[in-house]
């Protein structure tokens, strides 16, 4: 079987995509124009065997001092073989994605699979802030989409 990454972005296969992310924990209920228009503000990264997608990840970037890592997966039936090392590989070696000061990524249960590329918690976590809308992808309709941010119980929730 012939398995192979690459960033070529009339190969993703959107379905596929859409089809994992919006099930997915950090993902869930992402509606369709909102994945396409992360993919098209992304260096997008296909994991293919046979031809057919098997996985994914996203980096945004502005290509000289930082990169976020986004989205990466494997589908279930091709886990364990592998594939999320291959992706990880061709994504850091990416040669507009070479000389970055800072990556940054957030994940619940993966943290094997970016150590080995030198992915840490924290060093200081005070010095990082962020603004989660958890359930951004619930809200119906463009004006909830841009409804003021509320504190809720979920606060602080996993992404």
């Amino acid at each position: 079987m012939a398995v192979e990454v690459d960033s070529d972005p009339s190969r993703i296969d959107f379905e596929v995509v859409h089809g994992f992310l919006a099930s997915s924990y950090w993902a869930a209920g992402i509606p369709r124009e909102t994945l396409r228009r992360a993919i098209d503000g992304s260096l997008a990264f296909g994991l293919y065997e046979d031809g057919a997608q098997i996985g994914f990840a996203r980096v945004v970037s502005d290509f000289a001092t930082f990169a976020y890592l986004a989205d990466v997966f494997v589908l279930e039936a091709h886990r364990g073989r592998g594939h999320s090392r291959r992706l990880m590989d061709a994504v850091m070696a990416h040669p507009h994605l070479q000389g970055l000061r800072r990556w940054l990524l957030v994940t619940r249960d993966a943290h094997g699979v970016y150590a080995p590329h030198g992915f840490t918690a924290l060093a200081s976590p005070h010095l990082v802030m962020e603004r989660h809308r958890a359930d951004v992808y619930r809200a119906e309709g463009p004006a909830a989409a841009s409804a003021p941010e509320t504190a809720t119980e979920s606060e602080g929730e996993e992404r």
